[in-house]
Parts: structure tokens; C-alpha cells; sequence
């Protein structure tokens, strides 16, 4: 286990090859985490990658320069929906879990949430990932529903649980 917390910041235009390769990492290691299939990613262009990185907020977990997670927010646009935004894309590298890197994570996603008037995270996980379900429970958020199916891998339905959490007032 690594000591101390990972370094996160805001990943901006330098960092797309940073986010590109902790991205396809994700995609390649945990496929049925995610939405996504990495052979949907591994073509896309660079300034797609640009884009993707700078048109949202994306977090990076480095350490020693390395990236070793990574974490999205997704904010609604419609002028009703605008207070809530769902986070996306979480991965830490497992020899990163259990050493506060995706607390990290979440609590910097969360600080820049707040400056933007955000005053509700949403996320969907799977059921299968229980360890995932702890961490966002102890974090503060609250089951508030089921996806049925939610994904399907591998011809595998995989149903999701559906958690939010007030961040503002």
C-alpha cells in the first residue's frame, strides 16, 4: 500500500494524455464498472480526448506524476435541473484503494461542486461492487432507488443502486 494521499487536481488541456491513459486503464481492468466499452474510447481522436477532458470537470488522482484515478462530473443544463450534476468515470488503480485517494477524489469533485452551485450529487454503481456502495455510504450518500438492468455486460444484465447526496443548502 502506497503511503500519504495521492495528488488531485482539475485536469485541464495538459493533462489529456494523463486522462487518456488512466481512462483506458479503467476500461481495460474493471469493463463491467462501466457504461463505456474501452474499444469505444481506444479510437476516439485527440481532440476528443481535448474535448472530454476540458469540456466537463474531470479529476486526476497522480502520485509521483502518475495518474492512479480519476473522477467526472456531469452537471445538468436545464435551468431547473442545473443544481444537481452526476459523477461519473470513478476508477482508483487497486493498488490505490483503501489509502484515501478516492476520498481525494470525491472531496475535490465535491469543493468544485459547491463553487458552482451545485446542491445535489447523484451516481449510479453496481450492485455488484458492495465495497463502492460502503464508500459512498460513509461518505454521506443515500440509496434512493434501483436501476433494473441498468447495464448489461457480457450479455449479463446488471442492475445498478442509485445515490445522491445534498451538497449545498
Amino acid at each position: 500500500m502506497n503511503t500519504g494521499i495521492a495528488t488531485v487536481r482539475l485536469a485541464g488541456p495538459d493533462d489529456v494524455d494523463a486522462f487518456k491513459h488512466i481512462r483506458l486503464e479503467a476500461l481495460r481492468l474493471e469493463p463491467a464498472a462501466f457504461a463505456s466499452r474501452v474499444q469505444d474510447w481506444e479510437v476516439l481522436p485527440d481532440q476528443e480526448w481535448l474535448r472530454r477532458v476540458t469540456s466537463g470537470a474531470v479529476f486526476i488522482a497522480f502520485r509521483d506524476d502518475e495518474p492512479v484515478g480519476l473522477m467526472g462530473l456531469l452537471c445538468e443544463q436545464s435551468a431547473k435541473s442545473r443544481h444537481r450534476a452526476t459523477i461519473v468515470m470513478v476508477y482508483v488503480r487497486a493498488s490505490e484503494r483503501g489509502a484515501g485517494t478516492a476520498k481525494a477524489l470525491l472531496d475535490a469533485l465535491t469543493r468544485y461542486a459547491q463553487q458552482e452551485g451545485i446542491l445535489q450529487l447523484e451516481l449510479t454503481v453496481s450492485v455488484e461492487n458492495p465495497a463502492a456502495q460502503r464508500f459512498y455510504a460513509r461518505e454521506g450518500f443515500a440509496e434512493i432507488g434501483r436501476l433494473p438492468a441498468g447495464l448489461i455486460h457480457e450479455g449479463r444484465e446488471i442492475d445498478e443502486v442509485m445515490m445522491a447526496k445534498r451538497v449545498g443548502p
